[in-house]
């Protein structure tokens, strides 16, 4: 699989307070990519933007070579599923909810799901762990339940691309790894291509294949997690003092905070 999913081009969009500006970039098939940057850097108006929630103000987004501002809804939504980090509603059940990814897929004037429907939200269930509980409500699961079954949904489009805003938020470190390590699955096994908002530096450099980082509605750099994860970008961009090691694992980077006493000692 080979070949541009995505290219965003001289894009600048957002809002009357803040925009993102001067953004370029291409999405290859089967990229795992991460962007991550401080609060109010621009990271989710950039997924936005790549849906078309927000319309640019200069510059466009491309999609498989299709400019997103002359393309249908639907057809968008056939090639790119989003992950939110909440999923708005809470009395519906979890089968009902995933059956929801095959809207873009229903033809004229179809308003039941058929059984191909059914047969892909019950093959995306069991790939995310989520079919066990597919006749409980949405509101009657815990955060990281939720976060699968949002998943679900996303593979139940059948995408070629899929965003996720910060799906690992307010999980503890055992959902954290284990909706990671499903991400990373579905992009290797399946050829998936992943654009993911992540805040933890140490998650994006170990899962991803290539950063962008932000910085005030900028591109500050990217890369690949080593050539991204250097302590002198995370000190210009953060404006915090850190370490950056190696795991003694996967020997990717690993980011070590430096604490305020600790700081104290270094002078």
């Amino acid at each position: 699989m080979t070949g541009t999913i995505l290219e965003v081009k001289d894009l600048v969009c957002g809002y009357d307070s803040f925009l993102i500006k001067d953004i370029n970039f291409k999405v290859n098939k089967g990229e795992f990519i991460a962007v991550i940057g401080p609060n109010g850097s621009g990271k989710t108006s950039l997924l936005r933007a790549i849906t078309r929630i927000l319309k640019p103000k200069k510059g466009s987004v491309y999609l498989e070579g299709k400019n997103i501002r002359y393309m249908g809804v639907k057809e968008i939504a056939r090639k790119i599923a989003v992950v939110s980090q909440d999923p708005g509603v809470s009395h519906i059940t979890v089968e009902d909810f995933v059956l929801l990814g095959r809207i873009p897929h229903h033809q004229r004037f179809q308003f039941l799901d058929n059984r191909k429907d059914f047969e892909i939200a019950e093959t995306s269930m069991e790939l995310t762990g989520t079919f066990e509980f597919r006749d409980k409500l949405i509101g009657e699961l815990s955060g990281g339940e939720r976060q699968l079954v949002l998943i679900a949904r996303a593979l139940a489009q059948e995408p070629e691309l899929v965003l996720l805003d910060e799906p690992t938020t307010f999980l503890d470190i055992s959902h954290q790894v284990g909706i990671m390590d499903l991400i990373k699955r579905l992009n290797r096994e399946s050829g998936l291509t992943v654009i993911m908002v992540l805040h933890d530096l140490n998650l994006a450099g170990e899962y991803s294949q290539r950063l962008l980082l932000m910085k005030e509605g900028r591109i500050h750099k990217s890369g690949t997690p080593d050539e991204v994860l250097t302590y002198q970008t995370i000190e210009e961009v953060y404006e915090t003092l850190v370490v950056v090691g190696k795991s003694p694992v996967s020997s990717r980077p690993y980011i070590f905070v430096v604490t305020e006493e600790e700081r104290k000692n270094l002078i």
